[in-house]
């Protein structure tokens, strides 16, 4: 007993009512954002939005994290971007201002926007509040959990003095329900909402609803106040059986067939394979109705389609509907990742018998140069042993495994090189000029498209390279894919092979040096042509060279000896025509220096070689001899790997000074060619004389006044070209007298011609395609282009301007392949954009004897329809527009009733509509519009809530009746001062 009387031993529990619980630290999280998002105090100063300004206004969102307890929300602010407008609003007493979303409710202007959220398009408000879960968090079901987020949401309001409206999401976010209030000075809104998965039968018409709506308010003023009523009914038309679509697809039984003409190559196909169009929305409001003016119970309605007095139409397009272009990119694109060589997709084949039999391309060399070959000397070259081994190919490979026949590969070729037939023709054809510009340069530069290549990096349209981008694109989606892609890039490559041996040129080429601005595979062709272009002349002077010494031996005249020796200047002395051949001995060799030093001990003058022409009446320093500007090497062309390679290899010689030597040395060959060439053409010469017409800023030159008075110019090398060690000086002084045609080729042709056939030869089929991608992508935009100007679509314009700008950061370098896959849906989305205009334009054409504004009208409701998401039809059904909807409305209802067979003899239903634009109606009991799959009617009015004295607030209930939905979205206001 006296230990339980002990004090000592009794516990006592304080509990600090003063510490904030998580819902007081809730509650005080949500006035911070409020105050933080400046939402408090009156928000009058905004003018009443503009009909329509819901839809083409600007709509602005921001969002914040916070925490109940351990529990995420979102906080989200969503407002209608407005400029603030000063009205008179300051004599008006606080006390009478209504907060301006009490306002929006009995707002006329933006009812049933086509395009809002969902809170905006049910109460018409422009600024709330929304308190949602955060992601994967539990959906708010309870009744309890529910009261206690509207508890804190009002306290909040209260707290703060925000008169903007606030919402809680509850139940699944599925289906949007929302529960809020709004406070002001004396007035509150609540906003309710209810949800249910079926229409009750009671409620399923307006008599109904106003029902209701009536016993909501419960109103006790005799008479009521009117209610405005504004009702929207929705019709879904989905079958365009009727309508034949306009877009042909092509004929690929005749692709498939090889029938197709080469020109059929260069045209990519496009368009949409089915109907881009899935449903057409026509929604008929009545915007300004009471209760006594229409009936619309569960036996009657007055509610006619045709009879409401505005019409607007949206259409939706289908799901990714299957289009030609983006299929044939798609394709296209998907061989970028694949890893085969060629000899993996073809197949060896018979490898080790076509060894047996010489046909081994690769073995094409080393035959040439075994000692026991039987077949004669003139047989010996690259070129018949390659066409050897083509024929062995072709012979050995069965038909079935050819991925492309004969005359689908010859069709290819021939519109590849279309001078074949020609060379083929003819043997003279080798000798003509290079058909390298198929179309003019002025016709080029007219054309704005043509300079598209430079922002892609890709090649000029009509270029070989291009050309045989599009054909490997459509080899790839119309004849075998991977296999026809290595199968045409094998027949190329022998193809360029075919025409170097034998001195061809390639056609679809410009010429000159390659363009660094056009992709690799582009300069690799342009660097092989420049290979045939210097080959091809060198062949030419030797030929004049052993005219010359033909005439010689036969006696000529004086005169003939001229010519022959002015033409042969650059000529060298060398073999026979008969014994020359494609071997080492085609290079040019530097004679020894025996000659010149014997000259220089006899001191005899030596005879000057390689002159062009005189130097600006310019002597030399050390003689009275003019200077003479030599014949010169031209420059080596190169590629872009090419000099990537070249500079990898300069940087790796380092900063030493021995570094820097070798490396100006290697950067000083052609110099050096020059040094010699312009010594052969300028006996006597020294270097000032070579720096006066190869640099003459780096020769200065000084007016002097000598003893007697007479001025004189005295020239002498600059500062650079007198530091110790110069490399020019070094240069000058090794270079000896050698005129450019007996010096060591700059360019060796046929090393470098080899060596680009070697890079095509070892080319797998993907790294084809990725070559081959920017003239793709090059082909697919000026498509673009072509099509949308013959619909004149604006936005599709915008789009393809910023599509270019941006195929050319993602192509350059071509590593991103994700980004790269979604550029090529963003080209298919504008190809079913344009397709869909045409669908549209071939539904509302008008009839053959329609007015000409009828027609422009028309063509104006097709162009908004594109661009707009909801269009107001003008005139509603009685209008050039709604004529045409009311007749597909009425083909299909009449169609859903038959089966195809029957549905086609009601086809000249059409063209009597046509005729007769006021068809009757009373002859075919099927309607002519479908029940309404959506119904929207929209309450409101003005009374004293919640007593007969309390001020006249605004009150409103939106209905939304579908076949799977039903729900009533209710915003009423009650007097807190007056009740």
């Amino acid at each position: 007993m006296a230990a339980d009387s002990d004090p000592e031993s009794e516990v006592f529990e304080i509990t600090d009512f003063t510490t904030a619980s998580e819902w007081e630290r809730f509650v005080s999280r949500v006035e911070e954002v409020l105050n933080d998002w400046k939402l408090i105090g009156s928000r009058a100063g905004s003018s009443t939005p503009e009909k329509g300004e819901f839809t083409s206004g600007s709509w602005e969102e921001r969002s914040q994290d916070i925490q109940f307890a351990d529990f995420k929300f979102y906080i989200s602010h969503y407002f209608l971007k407005q400029q603030c407008v000063q009205d008179d609003l300051k004599d008006q007493s606080e006390e009478d201002a209504f907060p301006v979303a009490m306002q929006d409710l009995l707002c006329m202007n933006n009812d049933f926007p086509p395009r809002a959220h969902c809170l905006a398009r049910w109460y018409g408000i422009r600024e709330f509040v929304v308190l949602s879960p955060g992601t994967n968090c539990e959906a708010i079901t309870s009744e309890s959990k529910c009261n206690l987020l509207l508890s804190s949401i009002s306290i909040s309001l209260a707290n703060s003095g925000s008169q903007v409206p606030m919402f809680v999401q509850i139940q699944q976010k599925w289906r949007r329900v929302y529960a809020g209030e709004c406070q002001g000075p004396g007035v509150r809104t609540d906003f309710e909402m209810v949800h249910l998965r079926k229409v009750p039968s009671q409620y399923n018409h307006l008599s109904g609803l106003l029902d209701i709506f009536k016993s909501k308010i419960a109103c006790t003023l005799s008479p009521l106040p009117p209610i405005n009523i504004a009702i929207r009914f929705t019709y879904i038309l989905q079958d365009w059986q009727q309508y034949s679509w306009p877009q042909q697809p092509p004929d690929f039984d005749t692709l498939l067939g090889g029938e197709v003409g080469g020109v059929e190559f260069g045209k990519l196909p496009f368009g949409a394979c089915e109907e881009p169009i899935s449903e057409l929305h026509l929604a008929t409001t009545w915007p300004h109705l009471t209760e006594g003016i229409v009936v619309d119970n569960d036996v009657y309605s007055d509610l006619d389609p045709l009879q409401a007095p505005h019409w607007s139409v949206r259409v939706r397009s289908a799901e990714n509907p299957q289009c030609l272009l983006g299929d044939l990119l798609t394709e296209f694109f998907k061989l970028c990742c694949r890893k085969e060589s060629t000899e993996e997709v073809l197949g060896r084949g018979l490898a080790e018998e076509e060894g047996k039999e010489n046909s081994d391309i690769s073995s094409a060399l080393s035959k040439l140069t075994e000692p026991t070959a039987t077949v004669p000397i003139s047989k010996l070259s690259v070129s018949s042993m390659v066409h050897s081994a083509r024929k062995h190919i072709r012979r050995h490979r069965r038909i079935d495994e050819s991925p492309l026949n004969a005359d689908v590969l010859n069709s290819i070729l021939l519109y590849l090189f279309p001078d074949a037939a020609v060379e083929k023709s003819s043997e003279n054809s080798k000798h003509k000029t290079n058909p390298s510009n198929c179309c003019g340069k002025d016709e080029q530069n007219k054309n704005s498209d043509y300079n598209l290549f430079l922002q892609l990096k890709s090649a000029p349209s009509n270029s070989l390279t291009y050309r045989l981008a599009l054909c490997a694109c459509l080899v790839n989606y119309n004849h075998g894919g991977l296999r026809a892609v290595a199968h045409l890039w094998q027949e190329f490559v022998l193809e360029l092979r075919y025409r170097w041996e034998n001195n061809f040129f390639i056609y679809g080429l410009p010429a000159g040096s390659p363009d660094l601005r056009c992709c690799l595979l582009h300069q690799k062709l342009q660097m092989l042509n420049c290979c045939i272009e210097r080959k091809r002349a060198r062949d030419e002077t030797r030929k004049v060279l052993e005219g010359s010494r033909e005439r010689e031996r036969r006696g000529p005249s004086p005169e003939s000896t001229t010519a022959a020796s002015g033409s042969a200047r650059e000529v060298s002395p060398g073999k026979s025509w008969d014994s020359w051949s494609d071997s080492e001995e085609e290079f040019f060799e530097c004679l020894s220096d025996q000659g010149d030093m014997e000259a220089e001990k006899n001191g005899s003058k030596s005879r000057a070689e390689g002159r062009l022409h005189p130097f600006n009446n310019t002597t030399l320093l050390k003689s009275t001899e003019p200077l003479y500007v030599p014949v010169t090497q031209e420059p080596a062309p190169m590629t872009e790997d090419l000099l990537e390679e070249q500079s990898a290899v300069l940087a790796k010689l380092g900063t030493s000074a021995e570094g820097s030597h070798l490396r100006a040395r290697m950067q000083s060959a052609c110099l050096l060619s020059d040094m010699e060439s312009f010594k052969a053409a300028n006996p006597g010469c020294v270097l000032e004389d070579f720096v006066r017409w190869y640099s003459p800023r780096d020769y200065v030159e000084e007016e002097l006044v000598d003893e007697t008075g007479n001025k004189a110019l005295k020239g002498e090398l600059s500062a650079r070209m007198k530091i110790p060690g110069n490399m020019w000086v070094e240069a000058w002084e090794t270079a000896r007298v050698t005129p450019a045609r007996r010096q060591r080729r700059l360019f060796d042709d046929t090393k470098e011609a080899e060596k680009v056939l070697h890079y095509l030869a070892v080319q797998k089929p993907a790294d084809v395609t990725r070559h081959l991608l920017p003239c793709i992508l090059h082909a697919a935009i000026l498509k673009l282009k072509e099509e949308e100007s013959v619909e004149d679509i604006p936005s599709v314009k915008r789009t393809i301007q910023q599509a270019t700008g941006q195929a050319s950061k993602l192509l350059h370098p071509l590593h991103d392949y994700k980004k790269l896959e979604d550029f090529i849906t963003q080209l298919m989305l504008m190809e079913t954009a344009i397709t869909k205009a045409r669908s549209l334009k071939a539904k509302f054409a008008s009839c053959e004897d329609g007015k000409e504004e009828d027609t422009e009208e028309l063509e104006k409701f097709v162009s908004s329809l594109l661009e707009e998401p909801e269009v107001v039809v003008i005139g509603a059904g009685q209008g050039p527009a709604g004529s045409i909807i009311h007749r597909l409305f009425v083909n299909a209802q009449r169609l859903a009733d038959f089966t195809s067979d029957e549905a086609a003899l009601l086809a000249p239903l059409d063209d009597d509509l046509c005729r007769d634009k006021k068809p009757t109606v009373g002859i075919n009991k099927v309607p002519d519009f479908p029940s309404p799959a959506g119904r929207e009617i929209l309450l409101r009015t003005c009374v004293p809530r919640p007593a007969p004295y309390s001020k006249a607030l605004p009150q409103r209930l939106f209905c939304v009746l579908m076949k799977e939905e039903f729900r009533l979205a209710g915003a009423f206001s009650s007097d807190t001062s007056f009740f």
